[in-house]
């Protein structure tokens, strides 16, 4: 098959068809530029080799403003060309393609090809729905013809969010990208910190498109299927899937046409409609809505942001650190330790207002002595093994085994759901630091967290060695001493993001194995505390039962010292803290 053209059908779709619904067959088309002779030929050789098509949709530039493509146009312009399929096409996305389209509002500009206009639903007979964006995001008022406003925003988005049957859009069309996509799934081959904007994650995040298209940055990318709901929180809904397509006839041949086979949402039973996929993740907009940021600490938002107003209340911003300092000596006196922060209070910003400059936050301030926050005089430094910018790694007092480490954040936090995303990400290189310590030792890792009466988060990162049990071993150990104290350890999806299930302030138990498996538990009361270590110790694992809890393996701080110096010195060539 040709590298510029991939077949989609769905399994929702494949089941209708054996229904008796007849789906709908679908092009989808990255930047034209004016090579319209050169699309249309290739959508003839598809169709004569897969049958009639229902639409063609192209996103991106169009029209072309060379001379050659201005005399490709005129000949489709004039009757003297027609094009072989109903073509449905987004308006101007620069200053030089403007001429081409008479008015701002929706129009046929020559058989068969239709302008969709400025923005807009376009609902066909089969009930197929069409959500679409012309242009680029404004940077400036008045907006210029060739970009979209809040304004055209608003108005595309309340009346369908107003009606409440709505469920989400067939078919979303941008230009631009939608920032951060590429959260929680594969990576496109562009610069991240300069690609699309952050209002068409808004909108996308509002009108749950089940195909979302855009163009304009010149590659093809296809991002993994996610969902538009919170795992264990809301109803199970359709999964979203992205895609970015190509220029046409780009001299690298990377993908511009992608064919698919869809059933409208309104004639799908729901049971069909909200199947998922095996590999879906979280929503890549979920937590930049609630932060009204985007979770990517690299992006750089542009100046002016735009956002516009829904009606609707949004949770106000994820608490946060500010910026990346330097990294803290382990004397802890660093700039941003033992500092309270602003009150968190419900925000009244919206996700689609003009986006202003953030204050750094600070970590809230612990209500009394803290023995992990690093510029505590609580806190044992001997047992620093590692500082980062924002979290470190410490040998775990009456640890389980001599490699047995706690992650935790420099700045006082209770969990990993109340974490800023800077922070997150550090504590995720950790864990992936340890991960390959210790299997470079030929051992397993096994994490665990337990939000419930602690008032520092730790992770605690315990080495299992390999040929003493298999992973499933580990798993089943933890399932079933939970089923005899009658708690429920559920099984949740590898790609789901702890804040969704367990907002700040929820008691949780949590455990992550080194296949990436979770296992998850809502904390209801009498939670044994030290459940984690209990089962770890157990025969059926590590086999130390009589070291289950952790003040019967107290040890002198001068045997303590000895162990974390020999862990250190182990663990520095993978310790990424020195190389920052």
């Amino acid at each position: 098959m040709p590298r510029d053209l991939s077949w989609q059908t769905t399994q929702q779709e494949s089941t209708f068809a054996v229904m008796g619904e007849k789906p709908l067959k679908i092009l989808a088309c990255g930047d034209v530029e004016g090579s319209i002779n050169a699309v249309f030929n290739r959508v003839r050789t598809i169709q004569k080799k897969s049958g009639q098509f229902d639409l063609l949709l192209c996103v991106g530039n169009f029209f072309g403003s060379s001379p050659g493509a201005q005399a490709e146009w005129q000949e489709y312009k004039s009757g003297a060309k027609k094009a072989p399929i109903h073509t449905y096409i987004l308006g101007a996305a620069s200053q030089e393609t403007l001429r081409f389209f008479p008015s701002a509002d929706g129009c046929e500009l020559a058989d068969n090809i239709t302008y969709l206009g400025r923005r807009g639903v376009f609902t066909g007979a089969s009930g197929l729905q069409i959500a679409y964006v012309s242009g680029r995001e404004g940077q400036q008022d008045p907006t210029p013809a060739h970009c979209f406003s809040p304004k055209d925003l608003t108005q595309l988005v309340e009346p369908l969010i107003s009606n409440n049957q709505f469920r989400g859009v067939d078919i979303l069309l941008t230009s631009q990208w939608p920032r951060g996509v590429w959260q929680y799934a594969n990576s496109p081959e562009v610069n991240t910190k300069f690609c699309g904007t952050t209002s068409i994650s808004h909108l996308a995040y509002k009108l749950k498109p089940r195909y979302h298209f855009a163009a304009v940055e010149g590659v093809h990318y296809e991002r993994l299927p996610y969902r538009n709901h919170v795992v264990l929180q809301e109803n199970t809904q359709h999964v979203s899937r992205f895609i970015a397509l190509a220029t046409v006839n780009n001299p690298e041949k990377r993908k511009y046409l992608y064919a698919f086979n869809i059933i409208p949402m309104k004639s799908m039973e729901a049971s069909e409609l909200v199947k998922q996929p095996q590999d879906v993740t979280e929503s890549p907009y979920s937590r930049m809505v609630r932060e009204n940021t985007l979770s990517d600490p690299t992006v750089q938002e542009p100046a002016s942001q735009f956002f516009f107003d829904l009606g609707k209340k949004q949770r106000g911003g994820g608490r946060g650190q500010g910026g990346r300092g330097r990294k803290r000596p382990s004397d802890g006196d660093g700039q941003n330790q033992g500092q309270p922060w602003d009150s968190d209070r419900q925000s009244q910003r919206l996700p689609f207002e003009l986006d202003r400059p953030k204050q750094p936050r600070r970590p809230p301030q612990p209500s009394g002595p803290c023995w992990f926050c690093l510029a505590s005089p609580q806190v044992e430094k001997h047992l620093v093994i590692s500082i980062g910018t924002h979290c470190y790694l410490a040998l775990a007092k009456g640890s389980l085994t001599p490699q047995h480490v706690l992650v935790l954040p420099i700045g006082h936090y209770q969990s990993v759901v109340e974490l800023s995303s800077e922070v997150v990400k550090e504590l995720d290189r950790y864990k992936m630091a340890v991960r390959t310590f210790y299997k470079s030792k030929g051992q397993r890792c096994v994490l665990f967290e337990r939000n419930y009466h602690s008032q520092h988060l730790q992770i605690q990162v315990v080495p299992v060695p390999e040929d003493q049990c298999t992973t499933e071993d580990i798993k089943e150990a933890f399932m079933l001493q939970a089923q005899e104290q009658n708690m429920e350890l559920m099984e949740i999806p590898q790609h789901t993001d702890l804040k969704q299930i367990a907002p700040p302030g929820t008691p949780y138990f949590y455990v992550e194995l080194d296949s990436g498996e979770k296992l998850f538990y809502r904390i209801q009361k009498n939670f044994p505390l030290q459940f984690g270590r209990e089962v770890l110790a157990s025969e059926a694992l590590l086999n130390i039962p009589e070291r289950a809890d952790w003040r019967e393996c107290k040890q002198t701080p001068e045997e303590e010292e000895g162990l974390s110096k020999q862990l250190r010195n182990d663990f520095q060539p993978y310790d990424f803290a020195l190389e920052d």
